[in-house]
């Protein structure tokens, strides 16, 4: 017969074992939809849509002639490859990974073929113009634009949302499918053209897109047709239409770079129509930032996001 201590050990070791999680042991899927674009004689630009995993994608490595060159987080669909030679193919493939270490099979190869390398060339092109946008559903848009201009010629467009690169397309397109957008949330794009020397051309004009909702969600209730508008001085105004809520709105949040930087509360009744603030700056000129605005709704809840304005300090 065990002794009491020895039936204890027994039972709390089988407890431990009828609790512990089994071992992952399947690994995510390949990534599909892989592109590789040569924006100059050194870059590549390679994305990928996103694996899945039985538990959780937790990373993706990128390969060059088999040899991987990126490892980076599951929340990035694509990366810049640098140092290449000049106009010469390279293949890639990307992997997916998950916290058990398990690695995916390659994707599907890509080959791109990075520019010749051209004499100095520090003039950029000239911005894209006419820039557009359609939702495509409730996850996707598709943004359409006239070609830039350039002494040379256009190597890519860049695709931005709140002043961070989030699409690139081959030089020859006038046109981006964007995918993986959240429902009922605003968005503002602008988009940069690039030559072979890398220089990019100033923003096009920025265009608002407030996705559709998902089925049964409330509706958007974000602050519209914000701009941001940057004075000698380090001063910023800001403009914007509040959202319709059925009463008043008498606070704002205002964001810049993604973090709370004041709550705007008007001193009497809020201003009918437009609503307008105009606030310091310290930072030095040229020092960008992002601005997003959210009200406060009638039942004391905060309110949707803004589209994005990116203004640059004077």
């Amino acid at each position: 017969m065990l002794a009491p201590a020895a039936l204890l050990a027994l039972a709390l070791t089988a407890c431990s074992a009828a609790g512990a999680e089994p071992e992952d042991t399947r690994a995510p899927t390949a990534p599909t939809g892989v592109t590789a674009t040569s924006g100059s004689s050194t870059t590549v630009h390679v994305m990928w849509s996103a694996a899945t995993d039985d538990r959780a994608v937790t990373g993706y490595e990128v390969y060059r002639e088999g040899r991987k060159v990126k490892d980076l987080p599951a929340t990035t669909l694509m990366t810049d490859v640098v140092g290449l030679a000049p106009a010469t193919p390279h293949r890639f493939t990307v992997r997916a990974r998950d916290a058990a270490g398990n690695a995916s099979p390659p994707s599907a190869t890509v080959t791109a073929t990075t520019l010749r390398a051209a004499a100095e060339d520090r003039t950029p092109p000239t911005a894209p113009t006419g820039l557009r946008v359609a939702p495509d559903g409730s996850r996707a848009a598709v943004l359409r634009w006239s070609p830039a201009r350039d002494d040379t010629r256009v190597t890519a467009y860049d695709v931005y949302q709140a002043d961070t690169r989030v699409h690139t397309v081959p030089g020859t397109a006038t046109d981006a499918r964007l995918t993986g957008l959240r429902p009922g949330t605003a968005y503002a794009f602008t988009v940069r053209a690039r030559d072979a020397a890398e220089n990019s051309s100033p923003d096009s004009n920025a265009v608002d897109l407030t996705t559709a909702p998902a089925p049964g969600a409330p509706a958007n209730t974000a602050p519209t047709d914000l701009t941001a508008t940057a004075a000698k001085g380090g001063e910023i105004t800001l403009t914007w239409t509040p959202p319709k809520t059925g009463a008043p709105v008498t606070h704002h949040e205002l964001h810049l770079n993604g973090r709370f930087t004041t709550t705007i509360v008007w001193g009497t009744a809020p201003p009918p129509g437009r609503a307008t603030y105009a606030f310091p700056v310290t930072d030095p000129p040229g020092t960008r930032y992002t601005v997003t605005l959210r009200a406060r709704l009638p039942d004391g809840t905060w309110g949707d996001f803004s589209a994005p304005r990116t203004v640059v300090v004077r």
